[in-house]
């Protein structure tokens, strides 16, 4: 797979898959952290005298225009940031797009319109595929967190243009999180947590040959205390993994693999209740939840315990939070862990979505050493399982 600064790219109009799916609030990027984490590619794309051709979704559109999930704001955001005009498309496809697209001068900048406003971009359809790619010279996918999506924009443009290659924020991804599962300083330590035992299944076996401590916490973390014969109240379970947890224990103990699971919680008796109505009754060991008691995060000693796992660590990947975070009553585990992370003379990666969330609320993001722009695209290469877009990256022009 070939990268943007390892192409002799210039004076091309460039199709380059950005991820601009940000939050919106009153018409404006309430999170710009995406926005600001493609600039390096752009910028180098600029300095070769390009001109590029933006896309992106964002939100569910589901395969028709919304107002609401227009990309105009993040377009707005984007012409700050670089400090030089972006033209805002009305549209992806169409005579009036190829006319604007035909028409850019190198170091111009067009926006398409979100892609999702189409149901042929998350249905994989290539007659859509075709309509969008005829508007660039050359491919550049820097959107990791669709990279896991058989979509339009991530396999159908490379397959249509001969001139293909990543950018280097993917370039980045690739980097961090592939060299860092395969060869890793260690001791090696993952962090797992989250509400479901279920979406992190494959990437508990698939590290459990790699690592050499896991700790697990969230949600996730109450199906393998009762797998152990421990009551856990009202809290979230999964009770049909209860025998896939007690086997990820046992092998565990196999491999010699130290698995660190909470001792002590921090419960609310409001179950029921919509999360940030809900207030935190407690805190007590994990043997001792009451019948009535949600858990809803990790208490203090399991920080504590945690730490002590994490002291001799080289290598971390975490991936999944402790606790109900959204909520600042059940945020201190999180925090603590982030906390930890941070003080850590380790490589520290943190696997996107919720994770990537919870560290910035923490206030040190700057202190880990990469954070993934993917969720879902992070936990399917933590699983060892092949992207889409770096299968399609690879084929394309051979």
């Amino acid at each position: 797979m070939r990268f943007l600064d390892e192409m002799d790219v210039s004076g091309k109009r460039l199709l380059i898959r950005v991820d601009y799916n940000v939050p919106l609030s009153g018409g404006q990027v309430a999170d710009d952290t995406r926005i600001k984490a493609s600039l390096p590619t752009l910028e180098l794309a600029l300095s070769k005298g390009n001109s590029l051709i933006l896309c992106s979704h964002l939100g569910k559109a589901k395969g028709k225009p919304d107002p609401k999930l227009s990309l105009a704001p993040a377009a707005k955001r984007l012409e700050e940031l670089l400090g030089r005009p972006v033209i805002m498309a009305k549209d992806c496809l169409g005579p009036e797009v190829e006319a604007q697209a035909a028409a850019l001068k190198p170091g111009e900048i067009l926006m398409l319109e979100n892609l999702r406003f189409h149901a042929g971009e998350e249905k994989g359809d290539m007659e859509f595929a075709k309509a969008v790619a005829k508007l660039g010279d050359v491919y550049v996918n820097d959107a990791f967190g669709t990279a896991h999506r058989a979509h339009a924009s991530v396999t159908g443009f490379p397959a249509l243009m001969g001139a293909c290659c990543g950018g280097l924020l993917l370039k980045k991804e690739w980097k961090f999180l592939g060299e860092t599962l395969e060869k890793p300083v260690r001791p090696f330590v993952a962090v797992t947590g989250g509400a479901k035992v279920s979406s992190k299944l494959a990437v508990l076996k698939h590290l459990l040959v790699k690592v050499d401590a896991l700790i697990i916490g969230g949600a996730m973390a109450n199906t393998f205390l009762k797998a152990q014969g421990l009551g856990v109240g009202k809290s979230l379970v999964e009770n049909d993994l209860l025998g896939e947890a007690a086997a990820i224990l046992e092998e565990a103990k196999k491999k010699g693999v130290t698995i660190a699971l909470p001792v002590d919680a921090v419960y609310s008796k409001d179950a029921g209740k919509p999360l940030e109505e809900m207030a935190k009754a407690g805190t007590c060991p994990v043997n001792a939840v009451p019948d009535d008691a949600m858990v809803l995060d990790v208490g203090p000693a399991s920080v504590e315990a945690f730490a002590k796992v994490l002291a001799p660590a080289k290598t971390v990947v975490w991936n999944g939070p402790m606790g109900a975070f959204e909520n600042k009553a059940f945020a201190d585990g999180t925090m603590g862990v982030a906390k930890i992370l941070a003080g850590l003379d380790a490589v520290t990666v943190i696997g996107g979505g919720d994770t990537d969330s919870a560290v910035h609320q923490s206030g040190l993001a700057d202190k880990m050493s990469f954070i993934s722009t993917g969720g879902g695209a992070s936990l399917e290469f933590m699983e060892g399982r092949g992207l889409p877009a770096f299968t399609a990256l690879e084929a394309c022009g051979k």
